[in-house]
């Protein structure tokens, strides 16, 4: 796929009146870009504040295709959807990820599938793929609606109509419930708080050493080091417990993942996965299992309360299909709106925003302009969600656009899981997560914001979530309209 012609100035429709990015002189061999004063390092401090309101105004006032330099880095932002799928899918045998931030998450998560490169990640994908193809991902279901409907009894008080929840810390318990099951099948008590506030620490850690050029080590009284290595030790004591555990005592039904990466093979030698592997994919589930649903839902939770249409519109298709039971894989079909209201909320609030870089290991063309071997590319699909070329009214919240008979999307345009051959390998396990969550919530509760709350804004700490949280008032709904049933009914 190519461009008939270089792509330089922006769509008429993004134009507004930028001004404090200067841009550079004109060069016939780079795309136009601000001007790197001082090797960039003001662009990179304005990035570090706001990575992606600098993404966006670069996208207005450059157009698809702009050159930054930023210290030794020749960086190059892609804005069009035939820009990122003629990088990701059609030159992606060119392509690694960027070093840092494959050094900053290898630090914490290993050398899992999400850090490798070459064969050896082809090899670790090719392995546990079949842990996460559709079929296999309903395997986990149960494992799901038990976390979930343990989580949403509860929060609001017995004895209580309606409450104001901390609708983040719910999020948070039942994503990371739904991954201690599925890993292990049964939470010890009180893991689930502790890994969460593991999460949530290694995450924000992250966001900050990507912007350095070296991690120092962790050993060293710096701020924020001990507590990172209070996080890492918690989910590594936590992990190397179950997998010790599970090695003296196997599981006999083998319908957790942790069972199942311990029973993959290669199909090409038969080796199975390493002692070390299992550890690090496992690590890798915490972070990127946990935090992108509790964000997603998160989100999509706040955008139905400000929306009370939509949400009685997804309220009456959850009674009507579901009757009161307990949600299953087989329910999704025939729940098109419910799933329209997540997808369009990771359109508006991807869980991962930006950070989607590459290093060019060869000179490619895109767009008609030479990149050179060694150079960076930016996909930003925050800005690419909310272009208004893809999507009429971009700020507004339309599920619509995702129904079965709407004009379909272009592609590159939507990118909530990536694309590629990188393109996540959990994102049917999180749609089905995200989906039989939301069901039950809406089965179970009527969501609507406190008299005076303000409204959420997005702050980027790999994962993209409101800066102040999200409280909501939760209010019972009938009991006719959700029958909690035994834990064998919730795999039907």
């Amino acid at each position: 796929m190519s461009f008939p012609f270089k792509t330089s100035a922006p769509h008429p429709a993004t134009i507004v009146g930028m001004n404090t990015l200067p841009t550079a002189p004109a060069h016939p061999d780079l795309p136009p870009g601000p001007t790197s004063r001082w090797w960039g390092l003001p662009l990179l401090r304005a990035m570090r504040a706001d990575y992606l309101g600098c993404a966006t105004e670069r996208q207005r006032r450059y157009g698809d295709l702009c050159y930054q330099r930023l210290g030794y880095e020749r960086a190059y932002d892609l804005f069009h959807p035939e820009l990122v799928r003629e990088a990701l899918v059609d030159k992606a045998e060119h392509l690694i990820r960027w070093e840092r931030g494959i050094a900053v998450f290898s630090d914490a998560f290993g050398q899992s599938v999400l850090t490798t490169e070459g064969a050896t990640w082809q090899r670790q994908r090719r392995m546990l793929h079949p842990a996460f193809t559709p079929r296999r991902v309903a395997g986990y279901a149960r494992l799901m609606t038990e976390a979930a409907a343990q989580a949403l009894d509860s929060a609001v008080p017995a004895g209580q109509r309606e409450a104001v929840v901390d609708m983040d810390a719910l999020f948070a318990q039942v994503a990371m419930d739904v991954i201690l099951r599925t890993l292990f099948s049964q939470p010890a008590a009180g893991e689930a708080q502790a890994a969460i506030a593991a999460t949530r620490v290694l995450g924000e850690t992250a966001m900050r050493e990507m912007f350095y050029p070296l991690t120092l080590p962790d050993w060293l009284p710096l701020p924020g080091k001990a507590a990172k290595r209070h996080a890492l030790r918690t989910l590594r004591t936590l992990i190397q417990g179950h997998i010790a555990h599970r090695r003296q005592h196997p599981a006999p039904e083998g319908e957790d993942l942790l069972a199942r990466l311990l029973a993959l093979r290669d199909e090409h030698d038969g080796s199975a996965l390493s002692e070390a592997e299992v550890f690090d994919q496992c690590m890798v589930s915490f972070q990127a299992g946990h935090e992108t649903s509790a964000s997603a839902l998160l989100w999509w939770s706040h955008l139905l309360a400000q929306h009370p249409e939509a949400a009685e519109r997804a309220r009456a298709e959850v009674d009507a299909v579901l009757a009161g039971r307990t949600p299953s894989p087989d329910d999704l079909p025939a729940l098109p709106w419910l799933s329209a209201t997540l997808k369009e909320t990771l359109r508006l609030y991807p869980p991962i925003a930006a950070l989607m870089t590459r290093r060019t290991t060869a000179p490619i063309t895109l767009g008609g302009w030479a990149i050179p071997r060694g150079a960076m590319l930016y996909i930003t699909p925050w800005v690419l969600h909310r272009d208004p070329r893809w999507f009429e009214q971009p700020d507004a919240f339309r599920p619509e656009r995702f129904l079965p008979d709407a004009p379909p999307i272009v592609r590159g345009a939507y990118l909530p899981f990536g694309t590629g051959p990188r393109v996540c390998i959990g994102q049917h396990f999180a749609m089905l997560e995200m989906t039989l969550i939301a069901a039950m919530l809406l089965q179970r509760y009527r969501l609507t914001p406190p008299a005076g709350s303000a409204p959420a804004a997005p702050v980027l700490n790999v994962t993209l979530r409101p800066c102040a949280g999200v409280q909501l008032t939760l209010r019972r709904r009938d009991a006719a309209s959700v029958t909690t049933p035994r834990s064998a009914q919730a795999g039907d």
